[in-house]
């Protein structure tokens, strides 16, 4: 796993996510996702960029599919926005780099 970026699963789900109460992006992907491949890179920066002001994490779809489930995920990648365990925004599928971040300040404003 990228340095900035956690790795959570159904285990530590709670703890990481619905439970903290910082602005948090949790990217839904699988290994054999073309585009999730596209996506972790962006993810990464971001991670870096936002390092004290939001959190980022990956959940394995494949590895974790009641969580994938309860949320609903029908396409991969789906970036969604947590805050204070609630979900506040949500991204399917690759988008630049610029909306993603757009999106990130203004959820954090």
């Amino acid at each position: 796993m990228s340095e900035g970026v956690t790795n959570v699963t159904q285990d530590s789900w709670d703890a990481e996510v619905l439970q903290s109460p910082d602005l948090i992006l949790v990217d839904f992907w699988a290994a054999w996702c073309g585009p999730c491949k596209m996506v972790a890179p962006m993810v990464e920066e971001l991670a870096r960029e936002y390092e004290g002001k939001a959190r980022f994490v990956k959940l394995n779809t494949d590895e974790n599919p009641d969580l994938a489930s309860r949320y609903k995920i029908r396409g991969i990648p789906t970036l969604m926005f947590f805050k204070k365990g609630e979900i506040v925004e949500q991204i399917v599928g690759v988008v630049p780099k610029a909306q993603l971040k757009a999106k990130i300040d203004s959820l954090l404003g």
